[in-house]
């Protein structure tokens, strides 16, 4: 007794469709993995950044970019910064500073962390 072409087709039309399932499961799961990693280590490079800036005083911190190194390859940093005027500080050495940071990793994705500082210049 043996199988008929018909059988065999129909089988191997089975197989397809689920190993083609199988395949498209395991690209999600990886997409959703490198995704998850990086909403996960962003916001923390992101903090680790703002803290640098904060370490040197705002008076010296200016717009800058650059990378993380061999720690974590392919992540990179910007920072903007822009005094903003505000109605309730009245003296002229007294600052309202926006700071956004942004990281990027490999240009593909990006998390940016905005943030206000007051500060006496």
């Amino acid at each position: 007794m043996g199988f008929s072409l018909i059988e065999v087709l129909v089988a191997l039309a089975i197989l397809t469709i689920a190993l083609t399932s199988v395949y498209r499961l395991q690209s999600l799961t990886y997409s959703m993995t490198a995704e998850a990693r990086f909403h996960t280590i962003a916001p923390k490079l992101a903090q680790k950044r703002l803290a640098a800036i904060e370490r040197e005083g705002l008076k010296n911190a200016s717009d800058n970019s650059g990378d993380f190194g061999q720690a974590y390859p392919g992540y990179s940093w910007t920072v903007r910064m822009e005094e903003v005027p505000s109605d309730m500080i009245t003296s002229d050495n007294q600052r309202l500073t926006r700071i956004d940071v942004t990281i990027e990793h490999n240009e593909e994705r990006s998390y940016v962390l905005r943030t206000y500082r007051f500060h006496v210049q």
